[in-house]
């Protein structure tokens, strides 16, 4: 296929050797399945922040630190030049969450580094080498949700205790492997102790995440993993293998249930939105 400008300079440096085709679209990048030697890989490539969908970005940046202070000046105050610098901390968040969560246990793709608004990292595949599903995609048996469920609940624990909290967390942000669930799409990873958000954050997380298994396994549905982890974070005890019971000692309805269906339903609305893009694309083709 044609290469895609943004692309171009990564096959020009000797980088990517060809992209072979496109994976995905989504709201804040577009994904390309590309070869680098004799490795098949993904090019994650950046929209423009003017062309995103990701709503209410300043909720996951609130907190993140910027280290050069000219840059930190120039961010506040909206110059292009700070514009500029907002786009690439960004998408080097992504990068950093990353292997920051690989190095705490969490399953992600590995990145092999981040040019100019496109992140070269692992393409996930499933035993015979296709491109893996998203859980979205999956169907499962009520014992396989409960053991992956726990596994996804053990992948939040070890990213707050790694100090994130992913943001966005839903069956549309997980893959499928035969190894089990893989977390995806990172750039609005929250800064856990920085950010005001971050414990809504987390049981928007869990809820979603709890809802979709719950298709599968009901009894989930009265679970409350989400204020047990948090209860332990506040409390400075927890820690990547702690074992969680599922139930808290706050009051069940302090638990905002209404607007974690309604993110839910934002989320499936967006997915449909992107896949009649994706239809209306290959239409065109």
């Amino acid at each position: 296929m044609k290469t895609p400008k943004r692309i171009r300079p990564l096959v020009d440096d000797g980088l990517v050797d060809e992209v072979l085709r496109p994976l995905m679209s989504g709201k804040e990048a577009d994904v390309f399945v590309v070869r680098c030697g004799s490795k098949i890989r993904c090019a994650k490539v950046y929209k423009e922040a003017a062309k995103r969908s990701f709503k209410k970005a300043a909720q996951y940046t609130e907190g993140r630190k910027v280290r050069n202070s000219r840059r930190a000046r120039a961010m506040e105050k909206g110059s292009k030049f700070g514009r500029k610098q907002q786009e690439e901390t960004w998408q080097n968040a992504e990068v950093d969450a990353l292997y920051r969560l690989a190095s705490a246990g969490v399953r992600v793709p590995q990145p092999y580094g981040c040019f100019d608004g496109v992140l070269l990292m692992e393409l996930i595949t499933d035993e015979d080498g296709a491109v893996a599903p998203r859980l979205n995609d999956v169907s499962m048996s009520e014992e396989q949700a409960l053991e992956d469920h726990a596994l996804v609940m053990q992948y939040v624990v070890r990213m707050l205790c790694a100090g994130l909290v992913h943001g966005d967390l839903s069956e549309f942000n997980v893959l499928v492997d035969e190894n089990g669930p893989v977390i995806i799409d990172l750039p609005q990873a929250v800064n856990a102790a920085g950010n005001n958000n971050a414990r809504a954050m987390l049981e928007r997380d869990v809820g979603s995440m709890t809802a979709y298994y719950g298709l599968f396994a009901p009894q989930l549905l009265t679970t409350r993993y989400a204020q047990e982890i948090w209860e332990h974070y506040e409390e400075g005890d927890l820690h990547p293998d702690i074992e969680l019971s599922g139930y808290a000692e706050e009051d069940l309805h302090s638990a905002d249930v209404d607007a974690v269906m309604l993110e839910i339903k934002e989320a499936l609305r967006e997915e449909q939105e992107r896949q009649e893009r994706m239809r209306d694309a290959e239409e065109l083709d």
